[in-house]
């Protein structure tokens, strides 16, 4: 039966009242008669001798100052009840019983230790009694008799002996201990409750038997303590009973551990699909698979394939059909199928090879690029003439915002064809572009045949944009990968991981895009055709602005051109005051600012047509954020304005030199780079040994220290161009006389006195005219790269051609023109 246990009360002595006036004691009485001590150790002398009714129990044992539930169907058993309900203080003995299949029990039946316990309630049913009783003493039964019909016992009691010793201590704190993780492996707010009734009880006699009550140990070991004479002994069986449970509890802990981890994926996925198709029979769904077979069987009918491609899905079909739809393999190989049979094998769209329609396209789409659509339509022609030509692989390189990628997509257009783009920037992973082996858990193709795929066509235009960020690591090198795939002579049969079969490429137009060639590895960049886009003028952005900007921006707002209208002072003010750039992007989003506050405006009810001019800016876009160097008007000597590039377009750079002191040192600040360094050397030395032709003091030169400064000096800076530059700015301070403020010039030197040609004259001379600078000195070898420039740029600015450093000193301070030294020729 079950037990229900909790602490004792305080009215022992009372209830003991009746048991131990019922009998006198005997001191003439020896300790045999009495029973003796069988279970060895001290025991305290017998207090009383008494008579109680007998409630035997056949699988309990009720410990002192512990109240349990019991019931009673006997009976003899029911008698008892009832003779101890008839008494003042409702004591019994409850005893256990040794045999519990015993239905009378005698004296020999029943363990001779057992206790006293009061009746705290009591109800009456058909079948029986239903009590609370609580333990009161220990007591030895001496003799049983049956009388009116239940059980009579003669009894003493016989306490525990409990002294606070430290062994006892001891015990106390391990019992606590093992109680305490016994109770860790109970569920629910056991743990809980377990641990504050051990925080509540201090008496270790009866913590000891609230623990053996709460515990349910065997009812041979609670025998055991009842009959335990001292606290000591006590806490150590329940210590080593305790001990007992403990490693019983973890190895089961461990056993369903183990057990349930040997249930692998496949034993619970098998349980999962047997469910899963007794779903599927009661919907009516069970033919689904074979139904999905069929249909991937379908399509490869209907599907013009390569042969090598059929055969390849052929074989998966037929494992298809032999797997089971539980096979863990069944949806990779399903997927692999699908991208087979999805795939543009031999599916490509006609181009349409009208010279004059495309270039319409492109000229609509984009103002200038002469040259980019010069080759456009130059590949359209030998198509015409060729059609089995190989597609061009062209790598537009130029600053941000210049038109690269919306580019793409109008030769997409002019050629009919499909368009994707991939972006590459922070790319490391090959596998992203070959595609991962279908053996690894997650395996996808690679990005290409991904791209293909989606386009539907296998002569789509792609678009690999940022070529220059690809990124490298223990992954793999994708520029290593990506020779394979823009190389005509490779690409016919590339090879993706994931695929696993050739694919033609070499009908795919590929266009790459860069802000920079300097990052793009030699043979990557051999493979393409690279092509310059250089930035846009302010003539040539007013324009591009009026034809597509404006009334982009004025559909997206929702403003018809009749409400709104820019005046062409306002949109120069914009260009030269709040955008200097080589692109357009920053452009495009100042008058999309201006937009959306005329909206506003138009919303808020104003009406009639709203006209911008400059002095409205201010309060739309704020101060401007970019002014022409008012304070560079006029130079002071030691100063001289420089070109530089950018990978985002042409900058003027100003170099500043002044003198120190003595003692021939160079000091060179502004973040310059090592090459920028060594031409700043190579101008000094030049002037030194020219110093007398020069009409300059060759000991003052080489005495002074000079302090050479770029400003902006967060910024890197390095290359050969600045060393014209250089040695202006030398020539200027050591002369005492100030360069041209309207001259900016680039163009490398040597010792020798010769100015080399450099690259970016483009983007250098759009920089000077953005800054309100006319006149440039340029190297004479560069003097062919003018043609690239647009007409009105070229016709608004003078330019000066040299091919020694005195041609360039000349032109740049007009006080050193009379000094030009003659040219002997060694």
């Amino acid at each position: 039966m079950d037990k229900e246990n909790t602490r004792g009360s305080d009215e022992t002595a009372p209830e003991l009242k009746r048991a131990r006036g019922d009998a006198t004691t005997d001191p003439e009485r020896s300790d045999s008669e009495r029973g003796g001590n069988q279970h060895g150790g001290p025991e305290k002398t017998p207090v009383a001798i008494g008579v109680l009714p007998v409630l035997p129990l056949r699988n309990s044992v009720l410990f002192p100052s512990m109240m349990m539930p019991l019931a009673a169907s006997r009976e003899a058993s029911v008698a008892a009840i009832e003779a101890a309900m008839a008494s003042e203080d409702k004591t019994l003995i409850v005893a256990t019983q040794l045999d519990p299949a015993v239905e009378e029990p005698q004296q020999a039946d029943l363990f001779e230790y057992a206790t006293i316990g009061v009746i705290k309630k009591a109800e009456r049913s058909n079948e029986g009694i239903s009590l609370i009783a609580q333990g009161i003493e220990r007591v030895r039964i001496l003799k049983v008799e049956m009388r009116d019909g239940y059980l009579q016992a003669h009894f003493e009691v016989v306490p525990v002996c409990c002294e606070k010793t430290e062994a006892v201590e001891a015990l106390r704190r391990n019992v606590v201990e093992l109680a305490t993780k016994i109770a860790e492996h109970l569920k629910g707010n056991a743990p809980a409750a377990v641990g504050q009734i051990l925080a509540q009880v201090t008496e270790p006699l009866e913590l000891a038997y609230l623990l053996a009550s709460l515990m349910g140990l065997s009812i041979e070991r609670d025998r055991a303590l009842l009959a335990a004479n001292t606290c000591e002994e006590v806490l150590k069986l329940l210590v080593e009973y305790l001990s007992y449970e403990l490693k019983v509890r973890e190895l089961q802990m461990e056993i369903a551990s183990t057990a349930q981890s040997e249930m692998n994926r496949e034993q619970r996925e098998y349980l999962l699909r047997r469910q899963l198709e007794a779903i599927r029979r009661e919907l009516g769904e069970e033919g689904a698979e074979q139904a999905d077979l069929e249909e991937l069987r379908q399509r490869f009918e209907e599907t013009q394939l390569p042969e090598e491609v059929a055969a390849e899905v052929e074989k998966e079909l037929q494992r298809l059909e032999r797997m089971s739809p539980n096979a863990a393999e069944y949806q990779l190989t399903r997927t692999y199928v699908d991208l087979l049979l999805e795939l543009p094998w031999d599916k490509t769209t006609d181009d349409n090879l009208d010279l004059h329609h495309a270039r319409a396209v492109l000229d609509e789409d984009h103002f200038d690029l002469d040259s980019i659509k010069d080759r456009i339509i130059e590949h359209l022609a030998v198509m015409k003439l060729n059609p089995n030509a190989k597609a061009p692989i062209l790598c537009f390189v130029g600053p941000p915002g210049v038109g690269k990628t919306s580019l793409g997509k109008s030769i997409a257009k002019a050629l009919g064809r499909k368009f994707e783009r991939l972006a590459l920037g922070g790319l490391h992973d090959e596998a992203e572009l070959r595609g991962h082996r279908r053996t690894y858990i997650g395996a996808m193709p690679g990005r290409i045949i991904q791209a293909i795929r989606r386009a539907g066509t296998k002569n789509p235009v792609i678009m690999l944009d940022e070529i220059d960020k690809l990124g490298r690591d223990y992954r793999g090198d994708p520029a290593a990968a990506l020779m394979e795939i823009l190389d005509p002579e490779q690409n016919r049969e590339f090879h993706d991981n994931y695929l696993d079969l050739p694919f033609d490429l070499s009908k795919v137009f590929f266009i790459t895009t860069a802000n920079t060639l300097d990052t793009i590895p030699a043979p990557l960049l051999d493979r393409m055709e690279v092509l310059q886009l250089s930035g846009y003028s302010s003539e040539e952005k007013e324009k591009i602005a009026r034809r597509y900007l404006i009334p982009r921006q004025l559909a997206e707002a929702g403003v018809s051109p009749e409400q709104l209208v820019i005046s062409d002072e306002a949109l120069r003010y914009v260009i030269r005051g709040y955008t200097r750039e080589a692109g357009v992007r920053n452009l495009e989003r100042m008058l999309g600012r201006i937009v959306r506050k005329v909206a506003r405006r138009i919303v808020e009810g104003e009406t009639g047509p709203i006209t911008i001019t400059p002095d409205d800016l201010t309060d739309i876009l704020g101060p401007e954020r970019f002014t022409p160097e008012k304070a560079r008007q006029h130079l002071r000597p030691g100063v001289a304005a420089g070109l530089a590039w950018t990978p985002t377009g042409g900058d003027v750079l100003y170099v500043e030199a002044v003198e120190v002191g003595r003692g021939g040192k160079l000091t060179l600040t502004g973040h310059l780079g090592k090459v920028m360094k060594e031409s700043a050397r190579a101008a000094l030395s030049y002037l030194i040994s020219m110093a007398p032709q020069l009409g300059l003091e060759k000991e003052h030169l080489m005495r002074a220290s000079v302090h050479i400064h770029v400003p902006a000096g967060a910024v890197p800076k390095d290359g050969p161009s600045a060393g014209v530059t250089m040695a202006t700015a030398l020539a200027s301070l050591f002369a005492h006389a100030p360069a041209r403020a309207d001259t900016a010039m680039t163009g490398e030197i040597t010792l020798s006195g010769l100015v080399l040609p450099v690259g970016g004259i483009k983007e250098k001379v759009l920089a000077a005219h953005r800054a309100g600078i006319r006149r440039v000195i340029l190297p004479q070898a560069n003097e062919k790269d003018l043609t690239e420039l647009p007409e009105e740029v070229r016709q608004d600015m003078e330019f000066l051609f040299a091919e020694r450093i005195e041609d360039a000193l000349a032109a740049a301070i007009p006080e050193m023109a009379d000094r030009k030294p003659p040219i002997s020729l060694v």
